[in-house]
């Protein structure tokens, strides 16, 4: 990268290409950043999206083309998954470290003020004085005395706890480690973000946290993302990456959406037109070149020979998904009753009143990671039993699971067994079918181990369209899927005859698709109409303090911050106001063994499966094999333990 004197652009490209091999990836890119942009890079999967931010950043270099940057610039960028070294830096002292400069200082004040102490001259002491004031406001004015401050607002806004601090990196998760290298950026404050898929490994309170400190931000930055919700809030202009080049649009998300539809309608109108006159002017030219107009038929076919073609509407490939049912449910389709989930009696993860989903419902449920979302799933799928209360489904309610991380995709199996696993069709149908969802040739028998997250996303959204269930159960189902199939997805879901039960994280999905908001906030459930934004402002009413108590929390938000573990946690969950049982001891200690087991064993399910998204990211086939097999065996194991806990309450 080249840097010169600094202007307006504090960094520009100039026919920007890359290749591997004979493939290109993409050319002619040719783009500019000003001083506080804000910049959306969309595209299809595999249009180069993360591979131009490579090149701005400096970790690539590019096969054709130029990049130019701003003297002195320096750039931050978040990979999609990152891989902190190993070793014994804390998550603490790594956040630490973006305060090299300010220690440094604080250093030097401590010599001056030795220096100070150990003077015996009068005009010494007054010329140190001197120094010394204009080095603290020096000090003072970088925020030497709050940063410490600023670190615990950033590890809380992206939901780390205290005891999270002391925590050897090299022992986090790949998402907290990608956390901790966003946080690391934050508190480092770059001229230049470049980030790639920011939001992945957030739920929805550090998401707005996040958007809430960007929105602050006083640099530049080029942000790659798949949440539309986060683009439409954060970004002032939209890049397209294809094949065909980098498009610009002005405005936020929901503007270049608007503008892309018409460009596209207006692109059509005028190829059609090119097309017409072009038909025209063939049909004179050949009825007229060997008669008495010869001379004007040739000068219609230079004039044809001169025109520049239109360029025609980019199609891109995308999944065919119907997600159609014959079976019509009763009107009522789920109904709950004094219901308290959980896996133990003392310690409940939440109590609510009675609910109802009723046919042609869409409710998207929410809630902070923990809040006890994917056990309510569980608890209407029957894999558990109410602490108290019931749950009964209606009649003629045929269920559809999509698991959280394609849980239920056997690694070990091809993408043509997994829909033949579900229904026996004949070889050219199922290829056919597989087809519509973008696997084509011998993609139908890749193991699902060797396949990427957005591809494990379209097998496990291609056997949920063949059950023909009319109750279907989302649990973050746009997880790996990109732009336009999420926009198709989201087409169907609203043309779904029967209900719905969604678990997203994803506001634009919520926002367009909910008809029912239910919310998982401090160990209650709240319930509204509309999607995201009607819950939103509903939320931020009940969280304005009443008059006389404190105004906000840990996290700067109206209500305080976000649920801690251990002590507190015990608290929380006493206010449900849940007595335990009396039984006999020796069944109430096994009952506890079997809960922690349980407990121990979903911690390593949701480890594995975090493991599974990063090993298949990462094209490494072995891993995701061992893994997958390690995930098939804890999730047998949990099966059991299920079954031994359910005949341990049944006594």
């Amino acid at each position: 990268m080249e840097f010169g004197e600094r202007s307006v652009s504090i960094l520009t490209t100039t026919g920007l290409g890359k290749h591997f091999g004979a493939q290109d990836v993409f050319s002619g890119v040719s783009l500019q950043i000003g001083h506080g942009d804000r910049v959306g890079l969309v595209g299809a999967n595999g249009s180069g999206k993360t591979t131009l931010l490579h090149i701005l950043a400096g970790l690539e270099t590019p096969s054709s083309g130029r990049v130019h940057g701003a003297r002195g610039l320096r750039i931050g960028y978040l990979p999609q998954e990152a891989a902190l070294a190993a070793g014994g830096e804390t998550l603490w002292q790594k956040a630490h470290s973006a305060f090299d400069h300010l220690q440094e200082q604080a250093v030097r004040l401590r010599r001056m003020e030795e220096a100070m102490q150990l003077a015996i001259d009068s005009d010494e002491q007054e010329h140190l004085l001197l120094r010394y004031g204009e080095a603290q406001e020096t000090f003072d004015s970088a925020g030497g005395y709050s940063y410490e401050h600023r670190i615990r607002q950033v590890l809380d806004g992206l939901g780390f706890s205290e005891e999270d601090y002391s925590c050897p990196l090299a022992r986090l998760s790949g998402g907290q480690q990608t956390r901790a290298q966003l946080a690391h950026l934050l508190l480092n404050g770059p001229d230049l973000l470049l980030l790639d898929e920011p939001t992945n490994h957030l739920d929805l309170d550090a998401i707005e946290w996040l958007e809430d400190y960007l929105q602050a931000w006083p640099g530049a930055m080029v942000i790659v993302a798949h949440d539309r919700f986060f683009l439409a809030k954060m970004v002032g202009r939209v890049w397209d990456l294809d094949g065909a080049g980098l498009h610009h649009s002005r405005g936020n998300y929901s503007s270049y959406v608007q503008q892309r539809s018409q460009q596209r309608e207006r692109q059509q109108r005028e190829l059609t037109r090119q097309e017409s006159f072009i038909a025209h002017e063939e049909e004179f030219i050949r009825r007229n070149i060997a008669g008495q107009r010869t001379k004007e038929a040739q000068s219609r076919r230079k004039r044809l020979e001169r025109l520049r073609p239109v360029e025609r509407v980019r199609s891109e490939k995308h999944i065919y998904l119907d997600l159609h049912t014959d079976l019509r449910s009763g009107d009522l389709v789920l109904a709950t009753h004094d219901l308290v989930v959980g896996y133990r009696a003392d310690t409940p993860l939440f109590a609510c009143s009675d609910l109802e989903i009723r046919r042609g419902h869409r409710v998207a449920l929410l809630g902070p990671n923990g809040a006890g979302k994917t056990t309510f799933i569980r608890t209407i799928l029957r894999e558990i039993r109410p602490l108290s209360g019931r749950v009964r489904l209606g009649a003629a309610v045929e269920l559809g699971y999509f698991a959280q991380a394609h849980a239920g995709l056997d690694p070990s199996r091809t993408v043509l067994d997994e829909i033949l696993s579900v229904k026996n069709l004949a070889l050219g149908e199922a290829r056919n079918y597989l087809g519509q969802f973008l696997f084509s040739g011998d993609d139908v028998f890749k193991p699902i181990a060797d396949l990427s997250g957005g591809e494990r996303a379209r097998v496990a959204l291609a056997k949920l369209a063949l059950r023909g269930a009319n109750f279907l159960i989302l649990d973050e189902p746009t997880n790996h899927l990109d732009i336009p199939s999420q926009e198709i997805l989201q087409s169907v879901l609203s043309d779904f005859p029967g209900a719905i039960l969604l678990v997203s994280h994803d506001r634009y999905f919520i926002d367009a698709l909910a008809s029912h908001v239910w919310a998982l906030e401090d160990n209650h459930l709240y319930m509204s109409k509309g999607g995201y934004s009607a819950y939103w402002k509903e939320r931020e009413v009940r969280r304005v303090p009443a008059a006389g108590q404190s105004g906000t929390g840990g996290n700067g938000r109206p209500g305080g911050g976000r649920q801690e573990q251990g002590e507190g946690k015990q608290s929380r969950r006493a206010r449900v106001g849940i007595e335990r049982k009396p039984g006999q001891y020796r069944r109430q200690q096994e009952m506890a063994q079997v809960e922690q087991a349980i407990a121990a064993a979903e911690t390593r399910l949701g480890e594995l499966a975090a493991g599974l998204e990063e090993a298949s990211q990462s094209q490494a086939v072995e891993r995701v094999r061992e893994l997958g097999e390690d995930y098939q065996m804890v999730e047998e194991g949990l099966r059991r333990l299920f079954e031994r806990w359910a005949e341990l309450e049944a006594t």
